[in-house]
């Protein structure tokens, strides 16, 4: 079954989570390595990246990392950084831009003078604003701000509250290039649930 729009899923911490997923059309899986999120992986990430199906692009979301935490990242085999802070596109140039997902929280409008600079960027990713939450929120937002970049050309990830239930719809409304689940597959913080991931891809095949 091949998807015309890529599916990622964020926030794994678990093999039997990994080995589970290599059974589906799955084009990108997130890894964590902010430390207060309750999905940090922290030292593990490499002994999770060996159970990844080989054809899946691995993600790892930083928050301000610093240029070596980025570089050591890479070295671990991830193919792609998402960066979810403050960081700036010349910090993004030094580890290489093709290879950043750059994560903005929408509130009520999308300012496009601040995303302009990252269009080289691998991505953009669209994601709620929550005050002091950097990403996970399981809060959708406005989607037809995230449609704005689409239609502006960017390659853009959605995120934010997407569910089996509303993906169809997120995707009618967008046409984004990939849709990012994480809490929307999950029984709790960091531990998905099967049942709604094989929901999610019956959706999609419909």
């Amino acid at each position: 079954m091949a998807l015309k729009t890529k599916i990622k899923i964020c926030g794994l911490t678990r093999r039997e989570d990994i080995l589970f997923l290599n059974r589906f059309p799955v084009d990108y899986v997130g890894f964590v390595l902010y430390p207060r999120s309750p999905r940090y992986v922290g030292e593990n990430l490499k002994h999770l990246l060996g159970y990844v199906r080989e054809d899946i692009q691995k993600v790892a979301v930083l928050v301000n990392p610093t240029y070596e935490e980025a570089k050591a990242v890479l070295d671990t085999g991830i193919d792609l950084i998402q960066l979810h802070g403050e960081e700036t596109v010349e910090f993004a140039k030094k580890i290489g831009l093709s290879r950043v997902i750059k994560a903005f929280r929408i509130k009520d409008k999308v300012e496009l003078d601040l995303i302009a600079p990252w269009e080289k960027a691998y991505a953009i990713l669209t994601d709620t604003f929550v005050k002091g939450v950097p990403g996970g929120t399981g809060k959708t937002f406005n989607w037809s701000l995230a449609k704005v970049l689409v239609d502006h050309g960017y390659k853009v990830f959605l995120a934010g509250g997407i569910t089996p239930e509303n993906v169809k719809q997120a995707i009618l409304t967008v046409s984004p290039y990939a849709i990012d689940l994480s809490s929307g597959v999950e029984i709790s913080p960091g531990i998905k649930d099967y049942a709604k991931i094989n929901n999610l891809f019956r959706q999609l095949e419909n």
